[in-house]
């Protein structure tokens, strides 16, 4: 079984701008995803390729590599097998085959973005060859042909935060908001993910960084909550007027583990 990634605020940025990599790592994501994919434009592929680069960070440093299939797909493992990555991400993951082949290189990230890929997450999840998931959802809705709102994503979301349980992964990543001028919608986006069951948020702008950092920590009443439940012993209890038993004590200790080092 692949190493547990367990970043909540990887930033994307595109391959092709090798003077962003310093600035993305310096914007306090926890992991910075150079992007071969959707941020760069056929005819500059093969420039984004020969830019990518490891050592502009202590930070793990991912690739989104082309989907397989695609004309960039051979390519880019090519390049990406000459790196000491933390991950390759997989867009358009629907295919076990096509994660364990790439596991053999580096850990693989599954980007879920289709109906084929929801449906097919739990196989991806549980096959050993899937180190963590990641729904990609714009592409999802535009697949689907709905609109990208809670909504419609919410039995896709809960597919893929089930999936990721039942293959022992890491809690799954949530896609992109696009808003970048309001920090507070991406905020709203990222608790409302976390209140879904995922562990952390996909970013396309530096400014998104700090709102999802702090959205993923428990504030200090959820803390001190969970110290409270934690010290009421090991029986059923009551804290707050309400019942504490064996599965409210689990969930105070996963509050307690989010809260450590922040």
């Amino acid at each position: 079984m692949p190493a547990p990634l367990d970043f909540i605020a990887p930033l994307f940025v595109p391959a092709n701008r090798p003077e962003r990599f310093a600035k993305a790592a310096a914007s306090g994501a926890d992991a910075v995803i150079l992007d071969l994919e959707d941020a760069v434009a056929p005819a500059d592929k093969a420039t984004a390729r020969a830019a990518l680069a490891k050592h502009f960070t202590k930070r793990p440093v991912l690739v989104r590599i082309n989907a397989a299939g695609t004309p960039w797909h051979e390519d880019d493992l090519d390049a990406v097998s000459r790196l000491p990555l933390a991950a390759i991400m997989l867009p358009k993951a629907e295919r076990v085959a096509d994660c364990t082949r790439i596991a053999a290189i580096h850990p693989v990230v599954a980007l879920i973005e289709t109906a084929h890929g929801i449906a097919a997450a739990r196989s991806l999840a549980t096959s050993g060859s899937v180190a963590r998931i990641a729904f990609g959802s714009i592409d999802f809705a535009a697949d689907l042909g709905c609109d990208h709102v809670r909504e419609a994503l919410a039995p896709a979301r809960g597919e893929l935060v089930l999936a990721a349980r039942l293959g022992g992964l890491s809690a799954p990543l949530d896609g992109v908001t696009t808003a970048l001028s309001d920090p507070a919608v991406t905020a709203d986006d990222a608790r409302h993910a976390r209140s879904l069951g995922f562990g952390g948020k996909l970013l396309i702008h530096p400014a998104q960084v700090a709102p999802v950092v702090e959205a993923f920590r428990p504030s200090p009443d959820e803390l001190d909550w969970a110290r409270r439940v934690l010290a009421s012993g090991d029986g059923v209890a009551r804290v707050d007027g309400t019942m504490v038993d064996a599965p409210v004590r689990a969930r105070a200790r996963a509050i307690m583990a989010r809260g450590i080092g922040c």
